[in-house]
């Protein structure tokens, strides 16, 4: 289809020893979207953006960026996109200005082009008035920023951003924000970026597909997966060790219950209504409510339908573990 501007066909990557990042996935990014890879650390997400930006090459499976296919077009895909990796990339002892430069010279970008463009796009992220600072004295939310003006340089119809946001703090991570929506609004770019963060998929995502252990479980807009979780959620505990599970099973208005660690989730309709009843319920058999709380259904939901466990950071290794606390770390500095 036209708008169509990502497209992936069974793709998968095994690396050695038989290990699957990435189990034969599907799914396509439209035209000016926001387009979201939710999942926990070691979910594949990296590894999927590797691929389409053609630094790995698929195992099997096919993926097109623009109509070009990533593996016989690499060249040409890599003129069309921008990266924002999840690793720190600018160079310490350079300045801010010098790096975008820098990252300009390697797309061949004349420079006299690319001088006009360096310093319209630290203006872009408020970054003009520290652009002959070096690097190495820049806020973890600073660096961040000149990292997407870097990904910009060569003015991309789509933009990858991998973990954005990782590190930060809240009041940073939404300033990324804004600044994520504003390449959308104002340029109308189409992103593709991948997150752990529950509250920043369901924020800037026009989709989101739901990934863990390398494969896609669902794909949708935030609000239409949870929607389709049909009713509120109410979790709760008790004070005794009993399962009380068919018990609240049988109140009014619930459809679903599900223990874990030690609590209960009931999905209801009518949650207000249904949370008193569910109460009565259980005091009735002489059990006691230790503690009990009444939601819409969010993102963490969705993936709990799909899992059968909350979002959750996944066994990683020594190799990635260390990486990932060196980008908390740089950040926080």
């Amino acid at each position: 289809m036209k708008d169509e501007v990502i497209k992936a066909e069974g793709l998968a990557k095994v690396f050695n020893k038989g290990l699957v990042a990435v189990d034969h996935v599907s799914f396509s990014v439209k035209k000016g979207e926001i387009f979201g890879f939710l999942g926990p650390n070691g979910a594949g997400k990296t590894t999927t953006i590797n691929m389409l930006i053609t630094i790995l090459k698929p195992t099997e499976g096919t993926a097109s960026v623009l109509g070009h296919d990533i593996v016989k077009e690499a060249d040409m895909v890599r003129r069309v996109i921008g990266v924002v990796p999840q690793e720190y990339t600018a160079d310490e002892d350079l300045t801010g200005y010098e790096n975008i430069i820098l990252c300009a010279d390697l797309y061949g970008i004349p420079r006299k082009v690319s001088k006009e463009r360096a310093n319209e796009l630290l203006k872009l992220v408020e970054l003009a008035q520290f652009k002959d600072k070096r690097v190495e004295t820049y806020s973890g939310g600073m660096r961040r920023r000149l990292e997407l003006a870097c990904g910009l340089v060569n003015r991309p119809q789509v933009l990858f951003l991998d973990e954005p946001t990782l590190g930060l703090d809240v009041q940073t991570r939404a300033t990324i924000w804004e600044y994520i929506r504003r390449l959308k609004e104002e340029f109308g770019m189409t992103l593709f970026m991948t997150t752990h963060y529950l509250e920043e998929a369901d924020a800037l995502c026009d989709r989101v597909a739901i990934i863990d252990h390398g494969k896609i479980l669902v794909t949708g807009a935030p609000g239409e997966l949870k929607k389709a979780l049909g009713g509120d959620v109410i979790t709760l505990k008790i004070k005794e060790n009993d399962d009380v599970s068919k018990l609240i099973r049988e109140v009014k208005h619930v459809k679903e219950v599900k223990k874990e660690d030690g609590s209960y989730r009931v999905k209801a309709e009518l949650g207000r209504v249904t949370a008193p009843l569910i109460i009565e319920k259980l005091m009735k058999k002489g059990y006691t409510v230790t503690k009990l709380s009444l939601t819409e259904p969010t993102l963490n939901d969705v993936y709990l339908e799909y899992t059968g466990r909350s979002m959750r950071d996944a066994e990683e290794s020594p190799e990635t573990f260390k990486t990932r606390r060196l980008i908390m770390r740089r950040a926080r500095a």
